[in-house]
């Protein structure tokens, strides 16, 4: 938190103290709240290795966006309270089972907490990388308290045009927030190190496509291309109008396949020669994410 009781994890800067019994926007507490603790296999392949990422989804979120394939946990607020200590024990649990990294999915809200969660966990044995899996919506003085803790940043950059991401995240701000947090992701993190076909630190930026170009595709793989040409970026293709995206007219469909592409094409012109692309079906309507696929990263 910031002097004063401020909260300071995200560009919201609510000024509330948490520990006295407030609640900012996202209405999460001083205590993690968290909805799921599994092995998953959906990830980026040089995260999941056969095990999968041992994640830790939290519940809450600094930023509402219409189509959230996880609004039950992220709008509905349901989850489990866990302290630091108890979560990194959760943490060694999963790298005993063979997951060979950890993740912390949508943990700006909790920021400090996770901090002293990761902490925690290693000073218990936990040796696995430690991915950091945000929507990029963060203070960079709060990830400044993160260096040296998380091994791999993992941003979800969703758009370039502040009206869009107000309109349909409620995130007044994003662009310059977002893409500020991501430099010092860069800074902390760096390119991609992967040994053995699984990632060990690094930077991997994910970008969302959406219907009509809301997202801004162009402008933001050029943003990144801007930073290094060697940044590794996942392009996903999954969008799915899910939660109330049907109210909004403009991202109410699935995304097409031309669409797609043509933001695999524009990653190719600019250079980013790291890029992990998803396959479409044959439908141009339709997308299945497909991360199985064989890791076209070489080896660092």
């Amino acid at each position: 938190m910031t002097e004063g009781g401020g909260c300071g994890y995200c560009p919201r800067n609510c000024p509330v103290n948490r520990d006295a019994g407030e609640t900012g926007w996202c209405r999460a507490g001083a205590v993690m709240e968290v909805a799921s603790i599994v092995a998953h296999r959906g990830e980026e392949p040089f995260l999941t290795g056969g095990q999968g990422v041992g994640n830790v989804f939290f519940s809450h979120c600094n930023m509402a966006c219409v189509f959230c394939q996880n609004h039950s946990i992220s709008h509905e607020n349901h989850g489990v309270l866990y302290s630091p200590g108890k979560l990194a024990e959760r943490l060694l649990e999963l790298q005993d089972q063979g997951c060979p990294t950890v993740g912390f999915v949508s943990p700006t809200q909790y920021l400090e907490q996770a901090r002293k969660t990761i902490v925690a966990a290693r000073n218990m044995g936990l040796t696995v990388p430690v991915v950091w899996n945000s929507n990029a919506f963060e203070s960079v003085t709060a990830l400044r308290t993160l260096e040296g803790l998380v091994d791999i940043y993992l941003p979800d950059l969703k758009y370039a045009d502040d009206g869009y991401a107000a309109e349909y995240s409620s995130a007044p701000g994003y662009v310059a927030a977002s893409r500020a947090a991501v430099l010092e992701m860069w800074r902390q993190a760096g390119v991609m190190k992967i040994g053995d076909g699984i990632a060990r630190k690094g930077l991997c930026v994910r970008h969302l496509v959406l219907p009509n170009d809301i997202s801004g595709t162009d402008e933001i793989l050029g943003f990144i291309a801007g930073i290094s040409r060697e940044i590794t970026v996942s392009l996903m293709s999954q969008y799915n109008p899910l939660f109330r995206a049907g109210e909004h007219p403009l991202i109410s469909r699935r995304l097409w396949q031309s669409e797609y592409w043509r933001a695999v094409e524009t990653a190719g012109a600019l250079g980013l020669s790291n890029t992990l692309i998803q396959e479409p079906e044959t439908s141009p309507e339709t997308f299945i994410p497909d991360f199985g696929r064989e890791n076209p990263f070489e080896q660092q």
